[in-house]
């Protein structure tokens, strides 16, 4: 198997998906060993660091990549397996960004509300202890929280010649912020443009369910992932799979409808595999599916739907990707 490595400069940094040439051509069954800066761009290091002061807007979320995958066209299914995925450095950083976040106004919700106080809050990562450590400002508390390394932003250029922010996601990915997408994960995008031109960053040391506060534990990462390719075969919206799951992502909103598109993805998908009409599937869903918020802050929000696989005959998906993609992966580790 062939190995691509490519740790970016700052000016090779991309902002958004689609509308950049690509970084690197790759082939399906590459193993892909790279870094990607964390969402401030590696401008907020201290508590006095604050992104109104030190960041750049739209410069936010900068993206490794875009990786051109020779073979790839629209109609096919480009698969990514993530080997690992590790914090780069030992600090992340979490803030408060006035008027973002769930729990604040902004321009889609707009009151009198005065914005929230602007903090950043370092947490130290043990990589050897697996720990994440919070110091609160307002007490003597300090708490340890498991590590749960994650990308937040992963995905292709989308159709119709667009150039889509990597602050907001869709169909083609994007920033769904799911803390599911995390190292024994398969994603699945389907291909939208000739070489699909996938990109990827944002990563979390770990993160809440719904990222309440806009941001998760921010930290650049050391990911491995394998590359694979599905022809002809249609994803509409960003798939998972990991060893026990099934998973979709919906984007949309107001939060139901992102909701929405989830389940109905996974309708789509479980019917496609048993060979189910829509209504059966959708029994499944509606009486074994759980419905995780991925995120609630940003100008589109996402939802997972998840269904154990073992509530599910044994039926492989995507002939078999997640498997052989996983079983490359262990001889990586080995």
């Amino acid at each position: 198997m062939t190995i691509v490595e490519y740790r970016p400069e700052p000016s090779e940094f991309v902002w958004t998906f689609g509308g950049a040439p690509p970084a690197r051509k790759v082939k399906p069954g590459d193993v892909i060993r790279l870094w990607t800066e964390d969402c401030y761009a590696g401008k907020v290091r201290s508590e006095q660091d604050l992104v109104s002061q030190v960041c750049e807007f739209p410069f936010l979320n900068p993206q490794t990549g875009p990786f051109y995958v020779d073979g790839a066209k629209p109609g096919d299914t480009l698969a990514l397996h993530f080997v690992s995925i590790e914090p780069a450095r030992d600090i992340g950083a979490a803030t408060t960004v006035p008027f973002f976040g769930a729990l604040t106004s902004d321009h889609h919700t707009a009151t009198l509300q005065e914005a929230l106080p602007e903090l950043v809050w370092l947490y130290e990562l043990d990589r050897q202890r697996r720990t994440v450590t919070y110091h609160a400002k307002s007490a003597d508390l300090t708490l340890e929280f498991p590590m749960d390394p994650m990308h937040g932003t992963v995905g292709v250029a989308p159709a119709a010649f667009e150039a889509r922010s990597a602050l907001v996601p869709d169909s083609h990915g994007g920033n769904l912020d799911t803390p599911e997408m995390r190292a024994g994960v398969t994603a699945y995008f389907g291909v939208n443009v000739e070489g699909a031109l996938f990109s990827l960053g944002d990563g979390h040391a770990r993160q809440g369910e719904g990222e309440a506060c806009g941001t998760g534990v921010e930290v650049a990462m050391n990911t491995v992932l394998i590359v694979g390719l599905i022809p002809g075969m249609l994803t509409p919206w960003p798939r998972l799979e990991s060893d026990t799951h099934l998973m979709t992502v919906g984007a949309a909103r107001p939060l139901e409808n992102a909701y929405r598109v989830a389940q109905v993805d996974m309708i789509g998908w479980l019917a496609d595999l048993h060979g189910l009409d829509h209504m059966d599937a959708y029994q499944i869903v509606a009486q074994a599916a759980l419905a995780p918020v991925a995120q609630v802050c940003n100008p589109i929000y996402t939802v997972t739907s998840k269904i154990d696989k073992s509530y599910l005959p044994a039926r492989p998906a995507y002939r078999g990707t997640h498997a052989e993609l996983r079983e490359q992966a262990a001889q990586l580790l080995r």
